[in-house]
């Protein structure tokens, strides 16, 4: 069942993340500037990181170390947390064969699954227009060439394992995206996102002022 649309509140400073990550936590994380700061700040708080399996929502098909991964960006982010980090298998010479693996790892349900949103409504490497929008039948799939690269990415079925998505969004060129994400429109490849419940953390520039968004689900 899809969350319903979230309801709108009005919120001071950036506050400390939505949940911070318990033992045997199994949270999946899109790339992006503003998770990789979220994980920098909570790499110094005092979470059990041992404990902590981080998957990747998504990943660029490049060489390791490169800086279009989000590996090596999130790696940087943790610094010495102790987390394991279960990366996207990209380099793989069989890549249909290696996402299909990475589904295998996947739990069957996620405590938290980080996202953003692209000014083109995209969440995770689901992008406007894209087959892999009408994947059903994998929790993993592969993309067609996007902004220079192939991705691997967890299709609706894999986010649909969430207990909660929480949705870090900053940035003017993401109002209009926000906006519709918050109505509920499945128009744009993240309003198609389900998840138990949902919670967005907007700026002031992507909300038109800092704004807190809450979607539970129905009683």
């Amino acid at each position: 069942m899809r969350s319903p649309a979230p309801r709108r509140r009005s919120w001071r400073g950036w506050p400390a993340p939505a949940r911070k990550p318990t033992a045997d936590s199994r949270s999946p994380s899109a790339g992006g500037h503003t998770p990789w700061a979220m994980f920098a700040q909570l790499a110094h708080e005092h979470v059990p990181w041992e404990h902590v399996a981080v998957f990747q929502v998504d990943e660029r098909v490049a060489p390791d170390g490169d800086q279009d991964r989000n590996l090596t960006h999130l790696r940087e982010s943790l610094g010495a947390a102790l987390a394991e980090v279960i990366a996207m298998p990209v380099n793989d010479a069989d890549l249909d064969a290696a996402a299909a693996a990475y589904g295998r790892s996947l739990p069957g349900r996620f405590d938290l699954v980080h996202l953003g949103l692209g000014p083109d409504g995209h969440t995770a490497s689901l992008v406007p227009r894209d087959p892999v929008l009408e994947v059903s039948d994998r929790l993993v799939a592969l993309t067609a060439p996007y902004m220079g690269h192939q991705r691997m990415t967890l299709t609706y079925p894999a986010l649909a394992r969430a207990q909660q998505v929480l949705w870090l969004i900053t940035g003017a060129d993401k109002r209009e995206p926000l906006s519709r994400l918050v109505a509920g429109d499945r128009s744009i490849p993240a309003g198609r996102v389900e998840a138990a419940a949902s919670l967005v953390l907007a700026d002031a520039a992507a909300g038109q002022g800092p704004a807190r968004v809450d979607a539970q689900p129905p009683a």
